[in-house]
C-alpha cells in the first residue's frame, strides 16, 4: 500500500515538473511575441511622431510652415491659411496621418464637432 502511495507521489511530482516546464516554455515564446510586437508599434509611434514634425517641410505640403500652430495633442496642428502674408482665409484643424492609419476616438469627435460647427471664440480675463 505504501509502495502505491510512493509511485502515485512520484509520478504527481513528474507531472508537477512537466507542468511546470510546459507552462515555462509557453510563457517565454508568448513574452518574446509581446516584446517584438510592442518593439514594433513602438517604432510605428515615433515615426508618426517624426512624420508630423517634418511633414511642413515637405514640398508638398499644402500650408506655410509660418501659418502652423503645433498642438500635438488631439490635433497635430492649428493652420492659420495665409496669415503670415497678412490676409487669414480661414482656420484650419490639421490631422497628419501616415500610412493607413485612422483616426482615433477622440479625433473623430473633434472632426464631428467641427463639422457640425459646434466651435466657438472666447477671451478669458483673470481679475
Amino acid at each position: 500500500m505504501s509502495t502505491d502511495l510512493g509511485i502515485i507521489i512520484v509520478w504527481i511530482v513528474i507531472g508537477l515538473f512537466f507542468g511546470y516546464l510546459i507552462a515555462r516554455i509557453y510563457f517565454l515564446i508568448k513574452i518574446k511575441s509581446s516584446r517584438k510586437s510592442a518593439v514594433s508599434q513602438s517604432r510605428s509611434v515615433t515615426l508618426g511622431y517624426v512624420h508630423e514634425k517634418m511633414a511642413p517641410l515637405l514640398p508638398n505640403f499644402p500650408y506655410h510652415y509660418k501659418d502652423l500652430m503645433f498642438l500635438g495633442k488631439w490635433v497635430d496642428y492649428l493652420v492659420f491659411d495665409g496669415m503670415s502674408a497678412g490676409n487669414l482665409k480661414k482656420i484650419i484643424f490639421l490631422e497628419i496621418k501616415t500610412g493607413v492609419s485612422g483616426l482615433n476616438r477622440n479625433e473623430q469627435m473633434i472632426k464631428n464637432c467641427l463639422a457640425e460647427k459646434r466651435v466657438g471664440y472666447e477671451v478669458w480675463r483673470n481679475k
